[in-house]
């Protein structure tokens, strides 16, 4: 496989869970497609994608329409998928 289509592990955590899951994927995918493939294993409506974020060493991915490769998301990374807004604890 060529540098420019890596195949990455990542360990990728969604909040609401806390479980993390290993995921593969090609260092040309977008942060927003990972995301979306990671709610979609823990049964997450598709919709609901945009009120999630993705963190990379606890700092928000702000443009995930970049890829893997350019976000700077190397094999090994892990990432975390959290609530946009927090929720108030009762």
């Amino acid at each position: 496989m060529s540098e420019a289509a890596a195949k990455l592990t990542l360990r990728v955590t969604v909040g609401d869970t806390w479980t993390p899951l290993l995921m593969e994927a090609s260092s040309d995918e977008t942060v927003a497609a990972l995301k979306a493939r990671a709610l979609r294993a823990f049964h997450f409506e598709e919709g609901r994608a945009e009120a999630y974020e993705v963190k990379n060493g606890g700092a928000a991915m702000r443009n995930e329409t970049l890829s893997l490769r350019s976000s700077g998301i190397g094999d090994g990374a892990a990432l975390v998928v959290l609530a946009r807004r927090r929720r108030p604890v009762r």
